[in-house]
């Protein structure tokens, strides 16, 4: 699916915000400029709507790194809880479709994949863990081992007690305080 462009009233409200977020945490991407994301971003103009819909959907997305392999800038939704309009949804399309009655409206990895974006690993969301405390009040799908997506569970993540705690559940579950957070790669 192609992506639209934003336009530019959009654009630049979009790149205000990000840059106004970006120097506010500065401790989320040490040694990174905004300059260098900046123009990052104006080479790949279609990595925008993805950041639109992550803004837009409440994820809050910041720089939280740089892949010197890949040479790209990650951002996380860096809301302080699961993203608000991506909550109560269950895990993927094959568990929403085997949910027999009170269906979820959608699920996590068929939003993340219309936006563009990838649900953060296990591993992805103890880093963003390291950066402030997230998700003390809700919790977050992650990425699934397919051993365990095989058998009919999926995972998500929570921070309680100063924790980062790893649960399972049924991926056709879903609750309004669960959601799930994306990463972005420009």
């Amino acid at each position: 699916m192609s992506k639209p462009l934003l336009t530019a009233f959009k654009k630049e409200f979009l790149l205000k915000t990000l840059q106004t977020r970006f120097e506010k945490h500065l401790n989320r991407h040490k040694g990174i400029p905004w300059t260098k994301v900046q123009a990052k971003l104006a080479a790949h103009p279609k990595k925008l709507w993805s950041l639109n819909a992550m803004e837009s959907t409440g994820g809050e997305p910041d720089v939280i790194g740089y892949d010197k392999k890949t040479d790209e800038y990650m951002f996380y939704d860096c809301s302080t809880e699961s993203p608000t309009g991506r909550r109560s949804v269950c895990y993927d399309g094959k568990a929403l479709q085997s949910r027999k009655e009170h269906k979820s409206k959608n699920s996590a990895m068929d939003i993340a994949a219309a936006m563009g974006i990838e649900l953060l690993t296990e591993e992805q969301y103890r880093e963003l863990q390291k950066l402030g405390k997230f998700d003390t009040k809700t919790s977050s799908w992650v990425q699934t081992p397919a051993a365990i997506r095989t058998l009919g569970g999926a995972i998500f993540c929570d921070r309680r007690y100063d924790h980062v705690f790893v649960y399972h559940n049924g991926a056709e579950s879903y609750y309004a305080a669960r959601g799930f957070r994306g990463l972005l790669r420009v």
